[in-house]
């Protein structure tokens, strides 16, 4: 059975044990700044591996409980998969335990053990009192059913049932993606003298092996994973759910910064404005009003920027689902489903949290339609949104799709995969997609546009490909409409011929009101032989305009009825035909100009034209002052 990696989070509130809990499970002390020894309290984050069980690898992330440092608070619960409540006995709910409760719940963290520390300093029945306490502050919330411990980290008492149950929960949660492109939000930022910058965080999803590639977003850095540790030991590779060190090459400590993403291919997009599906806390201090300035946690960056309602002018007090736009301030990196905390600056207080319906979001006008449009993105399964986005830009490539749908590669790799079997997708060269609905309205406007043409220019072979994508071009790309046109031919619902595109039941005639007075002009031309006239003076006396005269002409040439042999002359088929029999019949290999002209007894004038026709028609080639037979006389 293969490793699993996981991080758990200790949050509550301050002085309820929690550094002291996680020393007592890893042997670790996570207060590793001179502040936090001389306070006693925890500041930034603190980090520590837990080895409970083989093949289940574990980081813990000691939160801080003061209020003060809310921020580290959301940037470390953010990646965790399992959090560790802890709430001391002497003490029970506080307000930062609800406030840390709020945002693991805004989050999206479904898996707890409430801790009760500190149990050495309380009876049997305050700890029964305060244990009912906690139930009902549980209660109606994700975590209603979490099993609770009681520990202490100083004499160790239960430390071992916590142990279990960690094990027992963790089993229950879903491992992170390790086949998704690799992610990780930057939560740390240092440097170690002769070693450069290094970076530290929990990997979202992915992969990182040394000498990695990377992307620092959103400034787009390019740099390279010179050394990657985890919990101070080296390792050439680490992957989803571990805590992670990467050493940097490409980029100074100056330009990374907490709330920054590492990643390992160009899927993944940098935005400004956000769709969300927010919910609020259940007693708003002051109501929140529209494009108030909002403060955003997602991942581990923390940006101002202002709420848009679609619906409502503010909340005042909701339990429901708000669809609104978050526009920020400054560029953050955020993909679909991605879980944030909504703060206000002042007075400080989290207001809501929820999820990214899309990255990035569009200018909505107000109301019902926006709305509408809202919920249907919100509600949209991989299929739905890979259509959606193709209905849009008609052609995409993965890449494209994981950008637009902000989908992991492998569910996008997989649904194109299960489309292209059920129909509904097409591909096009280069691992290009399509939409099928798509297609078959390219296939009804090409087939429209033969009707009407067909129609236009009954005596025409059909319309050139140039023309069709000339045609076609304000409404599809080039690269569809040629695709379109290759699946029609296929398919039997077009032919080409050359560089001409016709209906397959389509065949070039001479329109029905005018066909005997045209016959009667063939006759005229094929009793002329060699010897023609003008073509416009064949067609005197008749109802043809100047345009219609060329038509025919076209007409004659295409279905090889006719040969032109100057740019005013044309000759019958026939003449072409008696001609080159007898020039076969009287002369040798080769024949010059004068045995031509004995052998046709027709003038230069006619000749010269004739012959030349016969070199464009590669029957003869040209030596000097001579002609060969190109495939000899037979």
């Amino acid at each position: 059975m293969s490793d699993t990696y996981f991080t758990i989070g200790m949050a509550g509130h301050i002085d309820h044990g929690k550094t002291t809990l996680t020393k007592a499970l890893s042997h670790i002390d996570t207060d590793r700044l001179k502040e936090e020894k001389e306070r006693s309290i925890s500041i930034e984050l603190g980090y520590a591996p837990l080895r409970i069980e083989e093949g289940i690898n574990i980081s813990i992330v000691d939160v801080p409980g003061h209020e003060r440092f809310i921020r580290q608070m959301i940037a470390g619960v953010a990646g965790i998969d399992l959090v560790v409540l802890v709430i001391a006995a002497d003490e029970g709910v506080m307000p930062q335990t609800k406030e840390h409760l709020e945002i693991l719940e805004f989050l999206g963290i479904e898996h707890c053990i409430v801790a009760i520390s500190k149990v050495d300093r309380v009876d049997d029945e305050m700890l029964e009192f305060v244990t009912e306490d906690i139930k009902d502050g549980l209660t109606g919330t994700i975590f209603h059913k979490a099993p609770f411990v009681y520990v202490d980290g100083i004499s160790g008492k239960g430390i071992d049932n916590l142990n279990q149950k960690i094990i027992s929960e963790l089993k229950l949660v879903e491992s992170r993606d390790a086949y998704g492109s690799f992610r990780l939000p930057v939560d740390q930022v240092f440097t170690v003298q002769g070693q450069g910058t290094i970076v530290r965080g929990t990997i979202y999803e992915g992969i990182v092996q040394q000498g990695s590639q990377l992307r620092l977003l959103p400034k787009d850095h390019k740099v390279r994973a010179r050394q990657i540790q985890v919990h101070h030991e080296d390792q050439n590779v680490a992957r989803a759910g571990q805590r992670t060190a990467i050493n940097l090459s490409g980029v100074d400590k100056e330009d990374v910064h907490r709330g920054d993403v590492l990643v390992a291919s160009d899927h993944f997009l940098v935005t400004k404005t956000i769709d969300v599906a927010l919910q609020f806390v259940e007693a708003l201090r002051v109501p929140v009003k529209q494009r108030m300035p909002v403060k955003i946690h997602v991942g581990t960056s923390e940006v101002m920027g202002r709420i848009v309602f679609f619906d409502r002018n503010e909340v005042k007090q909701t339990d429901g689902e708000v669809l609104c736009q978050i526009q920020l301030d400054e560029e953050v990196v955020v993909r679909r489903g991605d879980r944030f905390i909504l703060r206000r600056p002042t007075p400080v207080e989290t207001i809501g949290g929820g999820w990214v319906i899309q990255p990035e979001g569009g200018k909505y006008r107000f109301g019902k339609a926006t709305i509408d449009r809202l919920q249907n993105k919100k509600q949209s399964t991989p299929e739905d949104l890979i259509e959606d986005v193709l209905s849009t830009h008609t052609l995409l490539d993965v890449k494209q799709l994981i950008q637009y749908t902000s989908l992991d590669e492998h569910v996008v790799k997989r649904t194109v995969a299960e489309g292209l079997e059920e129909g509904y997708l097409f591909e096009v060269n280069r691992q290009t997609y399509g939409v099928t609905k798509t297609f078959n309205k390219v296939k009804d406007e090409i087939i429209s546009q033969l009707e009407n043409y067909h129609q236009d220019y009954p005596m025409r072979l059909g319309i050139s490909k140039a023309e069709i994508l000339q045609m076609l071009s304000g409404m599809y790309s080039k690269v569809l409409v040629e695709y379109s046109l290759d699946q029609l031919v296929k398919k039997g619902n077009l032919e080409k011929k050359d560089q001409f595109v016709s209906s397959a039941e389509f065949h070039p005639h001479l329109p029905k009101q005018w066909k005997q007075r045209m016959l009667e002009v063939i006759h005229s031309l094929k009793k002329d032989g060699l010897t023609v006239k003008k073509w416009e003076d064949y067609l005197t006396n008749t109802p043809f305009s100047k345009h219609d005269a060329n038509e025919f002409a076209v007409y004659l040439v295409q279905t090889k009825q006719a040969f032109r042999i100057l740019d005013d002359r044309l000759i019958h088929r026939s003449a072409l035909d008696a001609a080159l029999s007898k020039l076969k019949r009287q002369t040798g290999e080769t024949f010059d100009l004068k045995e031509a002209k004995d052998t046709l007894d027709v003038s230069r004038k006619y000749l010269i034209p004739f012959l030349e026709l016969l070199d464009q028609l590669k029957i003869t080639t040209r030596q000097d002052n001579e002609r060969k037979w190109m495939e000899g006389k037979s």
